[in-house]
């Protein structure tokens, strides 16, 4: 049996930069941190001749071409896995729609578990990328590429999306009494609603790639966030870090219509009036944490 895990993240700073149809003209940036909940892969050898995947559902099938998780379907193809006697079953700490990018991480735990399967070492910018060429080249989803690699990189960490679609990875430089501070000071929680994130990144994609110039603008000021981010996070400033987090919260709420919800307002509202300095839905939006 093979067992292996890949993180679930939060971002803190720069998400939606992360998606082709703006990085690739403008560049992206941001910061994204794995968190102690995982999404988990097993593989293990069966005697029944047949190919069987555990999800939420369950298939019993004879060739990886006859799949219908497509995920799963692909990364056989990719990997080019033809075990005859193979039971796939995933499990994950927390249900997906919830925004911490648990596709990217599942996408991910399986390609390593796959690559183990043949005794094929793979680097994690390989892994990462090849979980990206299925979800984004090969599926077609509207998504950024930051969820494949914080899950194969981890820790806190700056992801550069240049133009030509490669991707500069630098760990956050932070002071371990900051590091501790933040995760004092950090609520995690969830808001009682999932969605699915393409929907809602569907709309940022197509306004992206039309030039629309009010999901430019807000696109380049969620950037310069990430980097305004980046330098208070390495000072130890987290005050600072927490009023930028509000402010991108703000501009967020007006990327895309169904980024939030009266009964999502009412919550923040009332963080924010008891102590929270800063807060944002994690994800794409629409609910989740």
């Amino acid at each position: 049996m093979i067992i292996t895990r890949s993180p679930l993240r939060i971002s803190l700073g720069g998400g939606g930069t992360d998606l082709p149809s703006y990085y690739r003209e403008f560049g992206g940036f941001l910061i994204a941190a794995a968190i102690d909940k995982y999404v988990y892969i097993t593989l293990h050898e069966t005697f029944q001749e047949a190919i069987i995947i555990k999800y939420s559902k369950m298939e019993l099938v004879q060739a990886a071409s006859e799949i219908n998780h497509p995920i799963v379907r692909e990364a056989l193809k990719l990997v080019d896995v033809q075990h005859p006697h193979l039971e796939i079953t995933s499990m994950s700490d927390i249900p997906a729609g919830t925004g911490l990018g648990s596709s990217g991480s599942f996408t991910t735990a399986l390609l390593r578990a796959l690559h183990m399967l043949k005794n094929d070492h793979i680097s994690r910018r390989d892994l990462a990328e090849e979980a990206c060429h299925i979800e984004l080249d090969i599926l077609g989803e509207p998504i950024g590429k930051q969820d494949q690699y914080i899950a194969a990189f981890g820790g806190i960490t700056c992801f550069y999306f240049h133009k030509d679609g490669t991707v500069e990875v630098q760990p956050l430089r932070l002071q371990p009494e900051t590091l501790h501070n933040l995760e004092d000071n950090l609520v995690l929680f969830f808001t009682g609603y999932t969605r699915s994130a393409s929907a809602i990144l569907q709309d940022q994609d197509s306004r992206s790639r039309q030039k629309d110039s009010e999901m430019l603008d807000n696109l380049h000021f969620v950037k310069q966030i990430g980097c305004d981010s980046k330098v208070a996070l390495e000072k130890g400033d987290l005050r600072l870090f927490a009023e930028l987090m509000h402010r991108h919260w703000e501009h967020k709420k007006n990327r895309t219509r169904g980024m939030t919800n009266d009964r999502i307002d009412e919550i923040y509202n009332f963080a924010r009036g008891n102590g929270a300095q800063g807060g944002k839905l994690i994800g794409a939006g629409g609910g989740g944490y």
